[in-house]
């Protein structure tokens, strides 16, 4: 296989790094990854991309597509929903809000923050 250098947007390397990391690849075997499954999706006589993109833009029913159509809406928010949970600090929204919590630390012991 031959490979070529490309520049590539900054926030989409992070995702693909991000992502790669939790299905055991590196951030350019992803790339490579999404880039064959939206080169098979553009390919696709059996798919409606239109449907697709309406469902994933919140103006279209998941319900009204068809299986292949709903396990790539399925994929895309999957991929979506992993990429704000490697963001998501709860406990900074908590501390935000100046109220304590409790929970295990690493070793199973309970510790106790205050809001302070």
């Amino acid at each position: 296989m031959t490979t070529m250098p490309t520049r590539i947007d900054g926030a989409l390397f992070a995702a693909a790094k991000s992502s790669g990391a939790r299905n055991s690849r590196s951030a350019a075997q992803q790339l490579d990854h999404w880039a064959r499954i939206g080169r098979e999706l553009e390919a696709s006589t059996t798919l409606s991309h239109r449907e697709i993109e309406a469902v994933l833009a919140g103006g279209g029913a998941y319900d009204a597509l068809q299986e292949r159509e709903q396990a790539v809406v399925r994929a895309a928010w999957d991929e979506g929903l992993a990429e704000r949970l490697d963001t998501f600090d709860l406990r900074q929204v908590i501390a935000a809000q100046g109220v304590g919590w409790v929970e295990n630390d690493d070793q199973g012991n309970l510790t106790i923050t205050d809001a302070d």
